[in-house]
């Protein structure tokens, strides 16, 4: 079953996008490299809940 994550920049801890996760098959963390509109910049999100 597929959980609703948030993702959140590490630079401004805002939270940028949501994404689905399956809980069951991903144990670590979802890090991603992605474009954040307040810093400008492509930032690495984790993932918040």
């Amino acid at each position: 079953m597929a959980d609703q994550i948030g993702l959140q920049c590490t630079e401004c801890k805002r939270r940028n996008y949501v994404t689905t996760v399956n809980k069951k098959k991903q144990q670590k963390k979802l890090e991603k490299k992605k474009h954040c509109k307040w810093c400008k910049a492509h930032t690495l999100h984790k993932e918040t809940k």
